[in-house]
């Protein structure tokens, strides 16, 4: 069942050890209409881990969860689990490049198997009704002419994928790690432009090294979705823009004072369950970047959240310290000026 109803134009990128429920919670509050994704979870930790690898929060819709996996059975297995879940998308990872990946015969790899993929696609659109989706590479290895790509999409696309977020840059399997893979090798957004023009029946999403909406709104005009990763990790506060920006509907904001209270009162339930704050605080780090004492909003979370048994409190005890220094900075000034 799906919930809330958005054009795809911006979503945040699943990015691994990182988009986990709570970084997706502290994420809506600064945008409604944005498509949110998990990180990446396989199809053996969701049918045989013994956490709840698909938990999340019903304010987190529209939410996908992106599944790492290359057995149409199980991969059938977890679209159903995550329709059942409440999920608004499957996608399938197509992208990573990790040894840890690659072993498990899933992520950029399947690049070179395009029918696997294909394969998939029919097996979990045979049991679901939510989309199923994809994200890619340009391309890998030596695999990287744009006839190479193209062929991947006309394959999934015939499986009845119609929905691509790529990632413009190719991925190389031996030699680079996963980190060196998101920077070393070229960007190449006009090969997925070129995609669009290709095959203009279908969403076409464009990731990869993408740090401001100027920029964003820009490749709006060539394809179809802008997907947004580390610049919203960094500086998550990014995400305050997308509404008016990228959906042309009013949302009120809240500040970012307001949204440390709403994560304090998230984080106390949090805590109340058994939890610990540095689950939710680690990813808040950024709230205030570019900000007048934003280092010593990271700072004091950095030092004072990750202890083990610190209250929710913390984050407003953050914020108080960041305000004080500010308040003590602007007298020191007025007192300098005065005596000038």
């Amino acid at each position: 069942m799906s919930h809330k109803s958005f054009p795809r134009r911006f979503s945040v990128a699943p990015m691994l050890d990182w988009t986990d429920r709570h970084c997706r919670y502290f994420y809506r509050q600064m945008t409604q209409h944005a498509l949110l994704y998990t990180e990446m979870v396989t199809t053996g930790a969701i049918i045989h881990g013994k956490g709840d690898f698909l938990g999340f929060n019903e304010a987190e819709h529209p939410v996908a969860l992106q599944l790492g996996g290359s057995d149409p059975a199980a991969m059938a297995e977890c679209a159903v689990r995550a329709q059942t879940q409440g999920y608004d998308e499957v996608n399938i990872n197509v992208g990573c490049p990790s040894d840890r990946v690659q072993n498990g015969a899933f992520g950029a790899c399947l690049m070179a198997q395009p029918e696997t993929v294909a394969e998939c696609i029919k097996a979990m659109q045979r049991v679901v009704s939510i989309p199923v989706t994809v994200k890619s590479r340009i391309g890998i290895d030596d695999m990287d002419e744009y006839e190479d790509l193209t062929r991947f999409i006309q394959v999934v696309a015939d499986a009845g994928c119609d929905t691509f977020i790529v990632h413009a840059r190719k991925a190389w399997l031996k030699g680079l790690s996963p980190k060196e893979n998101r920077d070393i090798p070229p960007l190449m957004y006009e090969r997925v432009y070129q995609l669009k023009q290709q095959f203009p029946h279908l969403h076409i999403g464009i990731n990869g090294g993408i740090n401001n909406h100027t920029d964003g709104i820009a490749h709006l005009a060539h394809v179809d979705e802008v997907m947004l990763g580390r610049e919203v990790y960094a500086n998550p506060y990014c995400l305050a823009e997308v509404d008016t920006l990228y959906y042309d509907e009013q949302y009120e904001v809240p500040s970012r004072a307001a949204v440390v209270e709403r994560m304090h009162r998230y984080t106390q339930a949090y805590v109340n369950d058994g939890g610990r704050v540095w689950h939710v605080a680690r990813h808040m780090l950024g709230l205030f970047q570019g900000q007048p004492g934003g280092k010593v909003w990271r700072r004091y979370l950095s030092q004072n959240a990750i202890k083990g048994e610190v209250s929710a409190d913390v984050l407003l005890d953050a914020h108080a310290e960041m305000e004080a220094t500010k308040a003590r900075a602007l007298a020191f000034q007025a007192d300098k000026a005065m005596q000038s």
